[in-house]
């Protein structure tokens, strides 16, 4: 599994345990919902650490909570 990806489903994994929407994480985090969307339906494989950063305060997590997840667990090494 690629960080993209596993990025993609840990955002999914938060929003469903939190019973919210992709447009309410867009309003509590100050990102907009194109860019949830577009990172969520993997039209943005390079989502940045600022970005993760929003989410995490957003849902008043740590980013150590966010990546604390089984999905980063067998991430592919990324050859460029």
């Amino acid at each position: 599994m690629t960080i993209g990806n596993a990025t993609r489903l840990r955002i999914t994994e938060l929003c469903e345990e939190r019973g919210i929407t992709l447009n309410k994480l867009s309003n509590i985090c100050g990102i907009t919902q194109s860019t949830l969307n577009n990172i969520v339906g993997g039209r943005n494989n390079s989502t940045t650490v600022s970005t993760v950063k929003k989410i995490c305060d957003g849902l008043e997590i740590s980013i150590v909570d966010f990546f604390q997840s089984e999905v980063f667990d067998d991430l592919e090494q990324e050859i460029r």
